[in-house]
């Protein structure tokens, strides 16, 4: 198949390419475009021009059109769960998870609008507040979910009547360059664009003087070289970044009831979820009894390939993650921890690396101290609730944290001591559309989902009217 970009509602070529490889196999699975600067010169400009008239559309029919666009990607579901499975190794079930929810995260946004507000109306003033767009919107997708994160940077962008450039991961481009081709068979040329490339392209996107906002979700380092670069014309910025969320689990609780509850919090889509539990704080009287069921669990998954019948967990995505989650794992053990299940790559080809959970082990290790974004979870004994609090406090990132109790009241009591954007009970890693997402510390900045995130790609004009 012949791969293309969509730069103002047209197909484009590109000199030069760029290998995608299939993680299960380690095969080319198709040669992407890879884009020049001009050409991400071209695609900002057909934004900018696509702007103003796209900006003054009204919001009820910009909202019908992505409902339309929502129900084309529902249409189109089955191809686009293929390639995401292809490219991204995640099992067929867990692909069609991640459109399913890109559908309905569609159709939610679709549903947003950003009312007048009134602060003042009496015999001096009239004094409203209004919510305009900013301009050109760039987005920079990951590899993780390459379509359901697009259509979170995509819908609000466009719904508060921005237009948008979209540069997805170099590791998953084709199933965003399928979803940038649907869509502009319902917006205006230029709503909505899409450039291949390395990380290069999205460097120059950050640094580019017609861009108005960045919204990116990846890697902390990342974020923090976008938001260096984004000084040149202020741009405004959402960024989604790292995550290495703890979970405490309180000695009250009744293991059976909450070890699948943990389980699938650490271990969808083999961990590579920025919101994914990756630390787990146990109390010492039940701290055997939750090993054991985790490891039980895990026991009857499959890892494989995707596309395969049964098999539950896909390869890690890429050579530098398996990398590092190889080497993070080799030194816990080094360093004394307890494999309690996995712990070895899987020989032969692709990526794949077994569930692991790994006992005995505390803070000052890596793989508890940073994100290992794989199919790997540590698990540290505390003795009391107080100090894995300290201790789960203690880290750069903050993006979410939970509290596991039979007492919900202590439970959200407890929760709220945490340093993270999102705080769960009794639950880990559950979003949905219209709850605020972002993180704390260096796990980013603003907000996603509901009318908190829409109005982050709007700014304020406050109109005076004297009476």
């Amino acid at each position: 198949m012949n791969y293309q970009m969509i730069i103002d509602g047209k197909a484009v070529d590109t000199h030069q390419s760029f290998a995608v490889i299939n993680p299960a196999t380690e095969e080319i699975l198709a040669e992407c475009p890879a884009a020049s600067v001009e050409q991400l010169n071209a695609a900002v400009a057909a934004a900018r021009q696509a702007f103003p008239a796209w900006s003054q559309v009204p919001e009820s029919e910009r909202q019908q059109k992505l409902h339309a666009f929502a129900d084309l990607l529902e249409s189109n579901m089955q191809e686009l769960a293929q390639l995401i499975t292809l490219e991204q190794g995640k099992s067929l079930d867990g692909a069609l998870f991640e459109m399913g929810g890109a559908i309905a995260w569609g159709h939610a946004t679709a549903e947003l609008s950003l009312p007048v507000e009134v602060i003042q109306d009496d015999e001096q003033a009239r004094i409203e507040v209004h919510r305009k767009p900013l301009g050109v919107v760039g987005s920079i997708t990951p590899w993780n979910f390459p379509v359901m994160i697009a259509i979170w940077h995509i819908m609000p962008a466009i719904l508060a009547g921005n237009t948008v450039v979209i540069k997805p991961s170099e590791m998953t481009p084709l199933s965003t360059l399928k979803l940038v081709e649907l869509a502009n068979t319902i917006f205006p040329a230029g709503v909505l664009n899409v450039v291949t490339g390395d990380g290069a392209i999205g460097a120059a996107m950050a640094d580019h003087p017609d861009i108005n906002k960045i919204v990116f979700t990846g890697s902390s380092p990342t974020g923090k070289r976008i938001m260096a670069s984004a000084a040149g014309n202020l741009k405004r910025l959402t960024l989604e970044l790292g995550g290495n969320d703890a979970a405490i689990v309180l000695p009250d609780v009744n293991v059976a009831d909450i070890a699948e509850g943990l389980f699938g919090a650490a271990f969808f889509n083999s961990g590579q979820v920025c919101g994914a539990l990756k630390r787990l704080y146990v109390h010492e009287d039940i701290y055997d009894e939750v090993c054991a069921a985790l490891v039980d669990i895990a026991k009857t998954k499959t890892v494989g390939n995707g596309l395969d019948e049964g098999v539950d967990y896909g390869p890690i995505q890429n050579r530098k993650q398996f990398e590092r989650v190889c080497e993070l794992v080799a030194e816990a053990k080094e360093l004394g921890a307890d494999v309690l299940l996995g712990g070895e790559p899987t020989a032969g080809k692709g990526y794949f690396f077994p569930l692991t959970i790994v006992g005995g082990i505390s803070d000052g290790t890596r793989l508890v101290d940073e994100e290992p974004f794989g199919p790997v979870l540590p698990i540290i004994k505390y003795q009391d609730v107080n100090d894995a609090i300290a201790r789960a406090n203690d880290n750069p990132n903050g993006l979410g944290g939970s509290i596991w109790s039979a007492d919900t009241a202590k439970a959200k009591q407890l929760a709220m001591q945490l340093e993270c954007g999102t705080a769960w009970v009794n639950n880990h890693a559950a979003i949905q559309p219209n709850m605020p997402f972002g993180g704390v510390k260096e796990s980013g900045i603003g907000v996603e989902f509901g009318p908190e995130g829409l109005k982050e790609f709007t700014a304020i004009q406050a109109v005076s009217l004297p009476k």
